[in-house]
């Protein structure tokens, strides 16, 4: 008895020391299944890690458990660019009012002329570059949108501040003879001959201190270098037509436009139209001014 117990002490110490499987008998002395001994440090029983079984997902959580997509999203289309409204050498009211809302954020100083020359792409380009859009000059969809959100509707003679409106129609006493037919609506003057129309200009008249008088009168004396002794001021190509008031060409009105008036005589704008003009007027000839 007392061997087999000190038999069995030392399998167990054996086994203790070099983890096994020992063979065990019953006290028949018949073979019992193996036993396994773990001598791991941890004790657990098992040299194999517990596996980790992860718990159904509860109802209405699929989103949050599921994996993030694998696939990338498509990429989005790139915008379109912005449509061009007007460019250099296009005509027209519409470039009419782009100048005067320039004029109006005073990037323009010129004009407007209805037509979309170098100064206006300049001033369109610089207009662009301070609000970090693209330089180019013409006149697209977003730059015409800034710029509205900028200025004001301009009126009609802001629009047409250095003349180029459509003559109205002729005063019916202009229809007969050879005529300076004057129109203060539509500020223009037409030299007609017989009812037709030979040729067309734009006119500024007085201020409201000093208005251009209205009426049927005639040209009594023409002079090309004439030089005003009441306002010091020249007046060439001039042709009288009542008292002091005469149809003149004005560098003032060229330069100004009708942002300035005159004393009451009728300044033309364009000096070889007015030049044209002086060659064909006779003395005599009949002067109408009218509304």
């Amino acid at each position: 008895m007392r061997r087999s117990l000190a038999v069995a002490a030392g399998t167990a110490a054996l086994v203790t020391m070099c983890g096994c499987t020992a063979q065990t008998t019953d006290a028949e002395g018949k073979a019992r299944a193996p036993v396994h001994i773990d001598v791991s440090p941890t004790g657990t029983g098992s040299r194999t890690a517990p596996t980790t079984r992860t718990p159904p997902a509860a109802p209405g959580d699929g989103e949050a458990r599921s994996a993030a997509p694998t696939s990338s999203p498509e990429p989005s289309e790139p915008p379109e660019p912005a449509r061009v409204l007007w460019s250099r050498g296009d005509t027209g009211r519409e470039v009419r009012e782009l100048q005067a809302r320039l004029q109006q954020v005073a990037w323009l100083f010129e004009g407007p002329t209805g037509t979309y020359d170098e100064a206006t792409e300049e001033a369109v380009a610089g207009f662009q570059g301070k609000r970090g859009l693209p330089r180019t000059g013409r006149t697209d969809t977003v730059t015409w949108e800034r710029l509205l959100g900028m200025t004001y509707e301009p009126g009609q003679w802001e629009l047409y501040l250095m003349g180029g409106q459509p003559a109205a129609e002729p005063d019916p006493r202009c229809l007969t003879g050879r005529v300076l037919c004057i129109d203060k609506t539509s500020r223009t003057l037409r030299w007609m001959i017989d009812g037709r129309t030979r040729s067309t200009m734009s006119v500024r008249f007085g201020s409201q201190y000093t208005p251009t008088r209205e009426g049927v009168f005639r040209v009594y004396w023409k002079s090309r270098h004439h030089v005003s002794t009441l306002y010091d001021s020249p007046m060439p190509y001039a042709m009288f037509f009542s008292g002091g008031q005469a149809v003149h060409y004005s560098s003032d009105f060229a330069a100004r436009g009708y942002a300035g008036a005159s004393h009451g005589c009728v300044n033309v704008r364009d000096e070889a139209a007015i030049a044209d003009l002086f060659a064909e007027v006779r003395s005599g000839d009949k002067v109408v001014v009218s509304w």
